[in-house]
């Protein structure tokens, strides 16, 4: 069980370094926060499960599981209320999304 607790976090590793490029790639306000918080939730949930694994049935495990539930509840009510709120104050795009809203 160790070596595919092992696999998994590997994977969820690559999937944090994806994710990363995608955000440095991106250069709207609005991707970089879509792409950030898919990263967040699917990197950091399979590392976590990956963990979860490695360390079997034990008290450990059940906490990791408590941490997976409330980091599916909360990652994205965190990223919606943020991306709200840079909507309604008006945050000034920077880039060509902001040409483009000029054209028009």
């Amino acid at each position: 069980m160790e070596t595919v607790g092992n696999v998994v976090v590997v994977i969820g590793a690559v999937f944090m370094l994806f994710g990363v490029v995608g955000i440095f790639r991106f250069e709207n306000f609005y991707l970089r926060l879509l792409v950030s918080s898919k990263v967040d939730t699917v990197g950091a949930l399979t590392l976590i499960i990956g963990l979860a694994i490695r360390h079997g049935i034990s008290y450990f495990s059940a906490k990791l599981i408590l941490l997976i539930v409330i980091m599916l509840i909360l990652n994205p009510l965190v990223a919606h209320m943020i991306a709200a709120t840079a909507y309604e104050s008006k945050y000034k795009l920077e880039g060509k999304q902001a040409e483009a809203e000029d054209i028009i």
